[in-house]
């Protein structure tokens, strides 16, 4: 079973790309197959967050069919497990994806053979970010503790739900129900999607039904970027619970990620923070937050699982 995590951030500089690098190389430090995807397809840079500084192929070599299959664009790393499609080498008209390009590359990344794959998306609420959302039941919102960081990360997250209950719901049903319930409440758009929810639910008790249990499985988790000593260490916390008032969205607060000049440092050399300076406080965060994650994963990819198993006998 390969787990597929979209990673995305409300606004440019959370750091979704220095995240996305290392937590792949978390996962790959722990034994997991994990793939990286740059699929932030107008500012591609996760390459240079693992320290690849010239990757062979890149996600246009499929897209634009120079390639037969997705697996060709791989990039092998120097870190064992860890491997790469880059967007370094995209074309500049990529950003303009069309839809049966984008399906062909989603589809395409949901047959790949790895325990993790990460994809790191492209900041705001673009078309191309949510439907890279759409991919998995599961996702991961990266933020800084700034407040417009904040703001920004609270719309894409609604953008984010209100397309989930679009796509449960099917787009012509969903069509009827929208129309209805803005007649019955101007705010029921995609500015308030829960109380699009109620309406379903009071219109069609058996959809509502549905699409509750559909939302129930999804597994949304928030990671604050960038603290430092004098901010609320229990942000990240209380913007979970509104997001769970407000939206009705269950969504678990993964951890905070301390500030660190050195990750410039990293950034800069073009190598991966987590192998460079492996014991600060940032790089035990990250680890830290990705033994958190897997925790919450009810079925880890079956041959970790079985290598576990009998290691522990």
């Amino acid at each position: 079973m390969t787990l597929i995590w979209p990673i995305g951030g409300g606004k440019g500089g959370t750091g979704k790309s220095f995240f996305t690098g290392n937590l792949g190389v978390s996962l790959a430090e722990l034994g997991y197959s994990t793939l990286v995807v740059d699929a932030d397809l107008g500012a591609p840079n996760l390459h240079t967050m693992i320290g690849l500084t010239e990757p062979s192929k890149s996600l246009s070599d499929f897209i634009y069919k120079r390639t037969a299959t997705l697996t060709e664009t791989v990039d092998e790393t120097h870190i064992p497990q860890l491997y790469l499609i880059s967007g370094a080498r995209n074309n500049l008209d990529i950003v303009n994806l069309a839809h049966e390009q984008k399906v062909r590359v989603m589809r395409a990344i949901t047959k790949l053979p790895y325990d993790f794959i990460l994809l790191d998306l492209g900041a705001g609420t673009s078309f191309n970010t949510i439907d890279f959302f759409m991919i998995s039941d599961s996702g991961i919102f990266i933020t800084t503790p700034e407040p417009t960081a904040i703001e920004n990360i609270y719309r894409l997250i609604r953008s984010v739900y209100f397309r989930k209950i679009r796509q449960v719901l099917k787009l012509q049903h969903f069509q009827v129900l929208a129309e209805e319930a803005g007649k019955r409440n101007q705010d029921a758009t995609v500015n308030n999607p829960e109380i699009l929810l109620d309406m379903v639910r009071e219109m069609d008790p058996e959809q509502g039904k549905n699409l509750e249990e559909a939302l129930r499985s999804f597994q949304f988790q928030l990671v604050v970027n960038q603290v430092r000593r004098q901010d609320n260490p229990n942000l990240g916390s209380l913007v979970c619970k509104i997001i769970q008032k407000h939206l009705g969205l269950r969504i678990t607060f993964a951890g905070n990620i301390s500030f660190d000049d050195r990750i410039h440092d990293s950034v800069c050399q073009k190598v991966s923070y987590l192998r460079k300076y492996p014991y600060t406080q940032a790089a035990t965060d990250i680890r830290d937050i990705c033994k958190s994650m897997l925790s919450l994963v009810e079925t880890l990819p079956a041959k970790r699982e079985q290598e576990k198993a009998s290691g522990s006998e």
